[in-house]
């Protein structure tokens, strides 16, 4: 499935059925310099963990040809992907960005001190993910790996079986098995691991300090840091597809438009107009 909707450090993302791309918040860098874009066909937004001083982040797309775009922060190289190829998968963390080759190996830019862009010699992958210093992919048969910062146990993803998605917050990983079942790692101190008991899930979201899920019925599950209300989505209906940032989270409703909860500082829940069928004049 193809990530339409991004949620980054302060700023929201969404690619729209016609390949256009819109953004809100902050937008520092450049990050939500994005409207020239066009044929695209998924988004990626770089993270940043709440406490860092810097707002700054970075936008990646993909396009239907398999090459890459991206906007923003590049100090360590994140948007360096210009000569990419095949790619049909990407994934964007603090300062890194990740693309996922037609031929299943991966390839990575940015920064590199905690080893999150050791990736040459992986292979057979189907899906990536980007935290803020760890990467993560699932490899074909449904196994896991990772690489990177593992301060709080956030790479142990070895054991992990039957996966099907993966998604990296700031210290945490989560992995959504085939049978909609969840499994997280890493940092739990705000409750952002808790998720054994959910079940019927189709895809999941890590945030820098918390947790979505999206139901089969089309509601939304959260758990971890509440802060800012990142959590508040009880009353979401109707959702095809999740996004989780620093502070705040959205939703694709079924009809194309967008809902947000969380941190509003930087006016990235702006989503209200939002829809993936750009209205015409």
């Amino acid at each position: 499935m193809r990530t339409v909707l991004a949620a980054g450090a302060r700023h929201s993302v969404l690619r729209r059925d016609d390949g256009t791309v819109v953004a809100t918040g902050n937008n520092q860098a450049g990050e939500c310099d994005v409207l020239h874009w066009s044929d695209v066909i998924a988004v990626a937004a770089g993270s940043v963990h709440t406490a860092r001083n810097t707002g700054k982040s970075h936008t990646v797309g993909l396009r239907a040809d398999g090459t890459a775009l991206a906007t923003g922060w590049s100090d360590a190289g994140q948007t360096a992907v210009t000569q990419w190829r095949e790619i049909t998968a990407i994934a964007a963390g603090w300062r890194t960005t990740v693309g996922l080759r037609a031929d299943g190996t991966v390839v990575a830019t940015g920064r590199t001190a905690e080893g999150q862009c050791d990736v040459q010699s992986w292979s057979e992958i189907v899906a990536i993910a980007c935290g803020d210093w760890h990467t993560v992919a699932v490899r074909r048969g449904g196994t896991t790996l990772a690489t990177g910062n593992n301060r709080r146990g956030q790479t142990d993803v070895a054991r992990w079986r039957y996966v099907s998605g993966v998604s990296a917050g700031y210290l945490h990983t989560v992995g959504l098995r085939e049978d909609g079942t969840v499994v997280a790692v890493g940092d739990g101190s705000r409750g952002q691991c808790d998720v054994s008991a959910w079940r019927g899930i189709t895809s999941v979201a890590a945030g820098s300090i918390h947790t979505l899920a999206l139901s089969r019925d089309g509601t939304v599950y959260a758990r971890g840091d509440n802060q800012f209300g990142q959590c508040d989505v009880q009353s979401w209906t109707d959702i095809t597809a999740i996004a989780a940032g620093a502070k705040h989270s959205l939703g694709l409703r079924a009809d194309g438009t967008v809902v947000a909860a969380g941190d509003h500082d930087d006016q990235q829940c702006n989503v209200d107009a939002w829809a993936t069928r750009p209205q015409r004049n």
